[in-house]
This record gives structure tokens, sequence and C-alpha cells, in this order.
């Protein structure tokens, strides 16, 4: 009965996770700081209604019938039938469920990689603060569930497990590329594992846009103009309020790696100096460092502080024996029904101090807006076409460029105006193009704090 009550590390984190979500990081908001969900709830009650995926894009009438690749299309669906079952708050409920899981996951990673019990202890909190970087309602963090279960199957050796994850993970978020790239570091140590790359690869084919959604991906990322102009793809502020932490966490992952070089761990060293360099071209790659590499570097800095501090690491064998005997299973059902009732209790929606949340009803619903990137998700949710949106990859680097252009009030933006005919703009009060238009004799419809409405003086 003591085993059924008393939680292991692993629960521990996961109430820690949630307990941090829900009241200190303000999820039912923050995980829609970011507008691109608007647009993935919406493509996933497409294809819920319709039964099929979308060939062209539904939405922007500055690309319209233009084909599109969403290859995020299982995370979608699960979004919409969340929205479908508690609006807002159910895709909130569905996050907190997935960043609980990772939790769980990356403390069983710990032991099967042979990590000590105080520092995986210890390493919880560069975890939390760098993975938080990118807790938004948005089908990464499936993606962050399917490599901790892909690490963990590898690890263990359940190699036949790879091709279905590798399916699943294929249709659910492009991150299904690191598949094949972790088992190829495993070669190094088994043979077999240059098979299974070849095996997983093959499997990636079974979406419903094949190989193409492949070529999509590669082309994607090797658009250098393109993610330049993105900014998740730059280069993590280390200077920014709390980098500490992060950067801790990116030291930690970057010693680990020299230790399991030393110790002949090649395949964990390729692996977190892989990690790594990844973090350093990109934010995005912090948070995938964090999960996927501190359970390894654990491992790495336990084999050789052990050495130095052979009592203390004595004492933190005897708490994971003693951790092992339990695990919580009848309380982890208590934090679930906690966790999610007070999730159900909240007010989620998309922050009102970051979208135009009430200036966006003051637009005429046959308008041809103009609105920055930032809000076209959040419009899409609203039921509107839109300019432009998050989905850099369907616009493309000519597009982008041709928008800076606009906002920015270069030479050119009247031109550019002029093609597309907008009739209103939809802007943040700090932007420079409503004092241009202003001048050019548009009307302002709306003003808050957040946002301006703008009408065309026909």
């Amino acid at each position: 009965m003591v085993r059924w009550l008393l939680p292991d590390l692993s629960l521990l984190l996961v109430a820690v996770t949630l307990f941090y979500a829900l009241v200190l990081y303000q999820a039912p908001t923050q995980f829609f700081r970011d507008s691109d969900a608007g647009w993935h709830i919406r493509n996933g009650e497409r294809i819920l209604a319709t039964g099929t995926v979308p060939q062209v894009d539904p939405w922007s009438f500055a690309r319209p019938g233009q084909e599109w690749f969403a290859w995020e299309w299982g995370a979608d669906v699960a979004m919409a039938w969340a929205h479908q079952q508690a609006g807002l708050r159910g895709v909130v409920l569905l996050y907190l469920a997935l960043v609980g899981i990772c939790s769980w996951l990356w403390m069983r990673l710990q032991w099967v990689y042979g990590g000590s019990f105080g520092l995986a202890a210890l390493f919880a909190a560069p975890l939390l603060t760098t993975v938080q970087l990118h807790w938004l309602a948005r089908p990464h963090v499936f993606g962050w569930v399917c490599l901790l279960a892909a690490l963990y199957l590898v690890e263990t050796g359940r190699y036949r497990w790879l091709i279905p994850l590798a399916v699943v993970w294929a249709n659910l978020h492009g991150s299904f590329i690191l598949l094949p790239a972790l088992l190829v570091c495993y070669g190094f140590r088994v043979r077999r594992c240059w098979l299974w790359a070849i095996g997983v690869s093959l499997a990636t084919l079974l979406n419903p846009y094949g190989w193409r959604v492949h070529a999509h991906i590669w082309s994607y990322l090797r658009n250098n103009e393109l993610l330049d102009r993105v900014a998740e793809f730059q280069t993590f502020n280390f200077h920014s309020e709390g980098s500490a932490q992060v950067m801790l966490a990116l030291l930690l992952v970057m010693a680990g790696a020299i230790c399991a070089l030393q110790a002949g761990r090649w395949p964990h060293a390729l692996w977190m100096l892989g990690l790594v360099i990844l973090s350093l071209r990109s934010a995005r790659g912090l948070p995938v460092l964090a999960l996927a590499g501190l359970p390894m570097a654990n491992a790495a800095l336990s084999q050789v502080l052990a050495s130095h501090w052979p009592t203390q690491f004595a004492y933190f064998a005897r708490l994971r024996a003693w951790d092992r005997q339990i695990h919580g299973g009848a309380l982890a059902v208590g934090i679930a029904v906690v966790f999610g009732l007070a999730a159900m209790g909240t007010n989620a929606d998309f922050p009102s101090t970051q979208f135009p949340v009430v200036a966006a009803a003051q637009v005429p619903p046959s308008a041809r807006l103009l609105a920055p990137d930032s809000y076209g998700g959040y419009l899409i949710y609203r039921g509107r076409q839109v300019y432009f949106d998050g989905r850099s990859d369907y616009y493309g680097a000519e597009f982008m460029k041709e928008y800076v252009k606009l906002v920015e009030v270069r030479p050119g933006y009247r031109e550019i105006l002029a093609k597309y005919d907008f009739t209103h703009a939809l802007l943040p009060v700090r932007y420079s193009l409503v004092e241009a238009l202003t001048t050019q004799g548009w009307r302002e419809r709306y003003r808050d704090e957040v946002s301006v409405v703008l009408e065309r003086n026909f």
C-alpha cells in the first residue's frame, strides 16, 4: 500500500511541473502567447469535418489557393478535438498533460542512463526554466514526447517499437527527422542501428503527403534567407532576464559530452554535441537540449564525480534504491484530477495584452485586412481571412521581404498597399505604419492600449 501512496521522484517532478505551469507560468493564457495555436485549432477542425488533410491554403487572401503542406495535421486534430470538448480550456488541459508526460519521461531517462538521484533532482530546475521558453499550444510539444519516448526505446533496445513511433511522429511534427539522427549516433555502438535508421526513415513516408513533406521540410530548414527572418530560429539572447539557468543547462550538457567522450560513450557524446550545436544556432533547440541532453549529462557527470565524492554519491544511490520501491500510482490519479479541475476552472484565452481581443470585433467581416503576422493565427481563429500569419514556410522569403518593407514603411510600401487593395488595417499601437496610413487619410475607427483599427478613406 505504501508504494501506491508515496510519490517517487518522477511523480514529484510531474506535480512540480503542473504547479509551475498553472500557477507561476499562467498556462491558460501563456500557452496562447503565440497566435499560431489559432490556425492549428481551425485546421484540425476542418480535417475532422471533411475527413481529409488540406492540399491548398484556405485562409490567406494574399496567396489564395497555393499548395500548402499541413505537416503537423495529427497534432492539429488532437487540438481541435480538445477544443470541441471544452474550448480553449480543453487545449490547455491537453498541453498540461503533454508537459507532464515530458517531465515524467525525462526523469525515467535519468535511471535508464544510470544517472544519480542527486543530480537528477538538481537538474530539474534548469530543465523547467529552459523548457518553458517554448511552452506553447503548438505541435512541437507532441514532438518532445515522441523524442523522449524514442530515447527510452533506443537505450533499452526496444527497436521494434520505433517503426510505429516513427509513423505517428511523422504525422505530428517535423522533428521526426531527429529519430534517424539519433539512431545514426547509436550506430557507432550498435551496428544494427544503421539498419533501423533506414527502417524508421522509410516509415516516416507513411503520411498524407509522402516523400514531398520530407522535401518541403528539408528545403525549409536549408533556406537561411527565410529562417533569418523568423525570430524563434535566431540565437537565444543570453543577456535576457532569467537566462542564467538556460546557460547552466547548456554548460551541463557540454560538460556531459566531454565526460562521455572520455568514458568512451560515443553515442551519448555525439548526441549531446549535436544538441549543443543545434541550441547555439537556434533558440528552438534549447528546450530539446534540456529534455534530451540533461539525462545523458547526468550519467556522464555522475561517473566522474562519484570518484571524487564517493560518500555523497553512495547516499544518492541509497535514495534511488528507496525511490525504486515506490511509484505513487494512487496519488497520480489524485494529482491528475486536482490539476485537471484547476485547468478547467481557469479562464483560458489569448492574452488580451498581446492580441486585438476587443479591436478585432471592430473590423467589418468583409474587410481586406492588413494585420501583422503575429495577429494572423488569432484572426484565423476568429474566422477571418488574413494577409499574413506565422506559417513562414508557406509564405516564403520573398513575401516576408515585401511584408517587412510594408510594416517598416520603407520605400515602395505604397505600391504594396495598392497591390493587395487593403480596406482596413489592424495594427499594434507602436507600429510606425499607423502614422503613415493616417497621414494618407486613413480614418481611425478604434484604438485601445494594444491595437488600432484604421479604415481606408474611400
